[in-house]
């Protein structure tokens, strides 16, 4: 195993169609981990290996992998581009201690990449850029390098730049070290001629090599003060500065290429190396410990491993994707959900290559790798040894947006169906199977069109069920409008036991200070000493539980603050199945009794358009109720962004393309819940009868 200084866990993230896959296979056959380079568009991408992934020629699912370059040790997270699988993204930087961005030259900040930026901005990830498909028609390094420092990070920093343009583009030159890289393109880019730099190019070279010294000249005295008077800088000074600006998220350096011409990828991997952080270089980080956030250090006795990911093998059963924080792990070893408090042995542990394994006996802090052997183990949730009482904190992962039901083609099929849809929802946190407490049809949600429909291709051809499947329909939430107290008594006898419990509770709207309409919020004033500790969290579980189906339609219900507000119980007979049983069934008749009406999902659409159709394309959302908020001209294309409900854009691509004659293209992300007005609550009342 590699020292822990010289590990990079990365992942690399991006925009879809940036070249990000493409660029991970140089990576692999640069590093000796593949012998052949696959191709997104020949469909045999080694980290693409899901069938749909191979036909669509888009990543999907996030895939793992671990390299040697130069005596470090890279473990690579390839990373969904595409909006509707953002939860890959989400739990793949949760684990991740730094992050290549690629962006493509010529399409430059595309709005999924300000959106995957965001995400690992949540998580303070160091970063580096590299600007792709310089040898495109219309690329642009400088257009790019500026949209990055507009829109994404100010302190881009150019710490290399092509020499010619678009199809021209022949060399690198590297701001560093003073020199130009050139490629042999009959060994694949492989073999790299160092040559002085052109004449042509020293005033840009002399440009960025200024603005470089002075970005770093502010985050070490002792370097600026070389500057300031003229010594001679080695480049390995200059790159160790470099690498602490980084780390501590003070610059972000761009470097450039093509990948699929095979220009650039090598320096690349260099810079991963010697920019980004080892697991090291974080010495503490945080855990909860009952409730409460507190600094833990990584040791070797206290071992804790978050599970960022589950998938399921039809060889192997459950695969636990997992990042050590602290202590090591062995094969064999007993570990305690922090969560449940169930024990679950760790059978096997795997290092992946995409969907190859290679068996480990042990890993240790800083390390990511996959267990196989524990069965009650849930995204997010921490396992840990004997004596540690910590646990890491969960990921975030968004509201689905839209639904679908899913009939079984036979009565015979019904229990197939419902196990194999379970299945996937273990693997996915933002697909959810519910069955409608009115028709009695299965519904699925996940986070848009291609999403669900992807899920439904893994049911029947993975699970091999063939099912009827409805058409898209938007996931409405159900709330309330006026607030109602509720008394509720349990009291019965079950299997010769009593069973009492008796509560009051109030629901209201939860107001904006308190939190969003994206979830609910519980409070009580009872303390222990009225109500167990046991009673007290039987009776929260049951009041959150009671929001789980609305009034209405059984939605579920968002935006609603439960108080417990009295509590009784009988020495002897109380218990926390009554409690649960009390607050739940309280809490669904204040609803009932509440003014309950429908939230509904608004997305954040970013339309990039030739500014001749951006007023139409204005209009045109305007009278699908969306409200603009943003609109920036880009140079030859303007952004329109814009809230809009996702029920008035199904099928809107179509739509677009004829306003804008082809020209106009639409990204959109989930953003809220918010209240439907009437009118529209009336017309889904009256569509939904019939769902």
């Amino acid at each position: 195993m590699a020292k822990k200084e010289d590990i990079r866990n990365i992942g690399i993230m991006a925009h879809i169609d940036a070249g990000k896959t493409t660029t991970t296979e140089r990576i692999l056959f640069y590093s000796g981990r593949i012998h052949r380079m696959g191709e997104v568009h020949d469909g045999n991408a080694t980290m693409d290996w899901m069938d749909q992934e191979q036909d669509r020629g888009i990543t999907i699912t996030s895939a793992v992998t671990t390299l040697s370059w130069k005596k470090r040790q890279i473990n690579i997270i390839d990373t969904p581009g595409h909006v509707d699988f953002t939860a890959e993204v989400e739990r793949s930087l949760r684990v991740l201690d730094g992050a290549v961005g690629v962006f493509c030259g010529v399409g430059g900040v595309e709005p999924q990449s300000e959106t995957v930026w965001a995400q690992s901005e949540r998580y303070n990830i160091p970063k580096i850029a590299y600007v792709n498909k310089l040898d495109r028609v219309g690329a642009d390094f400088e257009k790019t390098l500026e949209s990055i420092k507009q829109r994404l990070v100010g302190g881009a920093l150019a710490i290399q730049f092509p020499l010619g343009k678009e199809g021209e583009f022949e060399a690198i030159v590297d701001v560093v070290k003073g020199v130009a890289y050139y490629f042999d393109q009959e060994e694949y880019g492989s073999k790299m001629v160092v040559k002085d730099i052109p004449d042509f190019a020293q005033d840009e070279f002399h440009m960025y090599r200024e603005l470089l010294l002075d970005a770093l000249s502010e985050v070490d005295d002792d370097f600026m003060e070389k500057v300031l008077e003229e010594q001679e800088l080695d480049p390995n000074e200059i790159v160790a500065v470099l690498r602490k600006a980084t780390i501590a998220l003070k610059v972000t350096p761009v470097l450039c290429g093509s990948s699929l011409k095979n220009m650039g990828v090598r320096l690349l991997m260099d810079a991963v190396g010697d920019l980004l952080p080892s697991p090291v270089d974080k010495k503490d980080f945080q855990v909860l410990e009952k409730g409460e956030l507190k600094s833990f250090s990584p040791n070797d006795k206290d071992s804790l491993a978050l599970v960022y990911k589950i998938q399921l093998d039809k060889h192997m059963g459950k695969l636990l994707f997992a990042r050590i924080y602290s202590g090591k792990i062995r094969k064999g070893d007993l570990l305690i959900n922090q969560e449940t408090g169930k024990k679950e042995k760790v059978m096997r542990i795997l290092q992946m290559h995409s969907n190859k394994t290679t068996d480990l006996n042990e890993v240790s802090y800083g390390d990511i790798a996959t267990f196989v052997g524990p069965k009650d183990v849930k995204t997010g949730q921490t396992l840990a040894g004997k004596g540690v009482s910590v646990e890491l904190p969960k990921m975030n992962f968004p509201e689905a947006v839209i639904s679908m039901v899913v009939e079984p083609q036979t009565k015979g099929d019904y229990d197939k169906l419902i196990n194999s849809l379970k299945r996937l929802e273990e693997e996915d946190p933002t697909f959810f199977v519910r069955e409608d407490g009115n028709s009695g049809q299965i519904v699925i949600s996940g986070m848009g069109e291609l999403h669900l429909e992807v899920l439904v291709y893994r049911l029947k051809n993975e699970f091999g069920v063939q099912a009827n499947v409805g058409k898209p329909q938007v996931a409405y939430r159900e709330t309330i409008l006026n607030a109602v107290e509720y008394e509720e008594t349990f009291d019965r006898e079950i299997k010769g036991k009593s069973h009492y419990a008796k509560v009051k509770v109030r629901v209201s709207p939860l107001l904006q200070s308190e939190g969003t309409g994206n979830k609910n919020l519980y409070q009580t004033a009872l303390s222990s000493n009225e109500l167990s500790e046991e009673f007290l969290l039987a009776a929260k579980d049951g009041s959150l539980g009671g929001c789980a189906a609305g009034p209405i339609f059984s939605w579920p219900v968002r935006g609603v603050k439960i108080e417990l507000l009295a509590a009784e119980m009988k020495d002897g007979e109380s218990s926390g199945l009554a409690f649960s049983i009390a607050t739940s069934t309280a809490v669904s008749r204040a609803l009932s009794q509440a003014n309950a009406t429908f939230l509904e999902p608004i997305v954040k659409a970013v339309v990039l358009s030739p500014e001749e159709y951006v007023g139409d394309i204005i209009a045109d959302l305007n009278g699908k109720r969306g409200k603009v908020v943003d609109i920036q001209n880009l140079g030859i294309r303007q952004q329109v962004v814009c809230e809009v409900p996702i029920s008035e854009l199904f099928g809107y691509t179509t739509r677009l393309r004829n306003l804008s004659k082809g020209r106009a293209v639409m990204s959109m992300e989930f953003l809220k819940y918010d209240l439907v007005p009437n009118k529209i609550k009336e017309a889904i009342i009256e569509k939904t009868r019939g769902f």
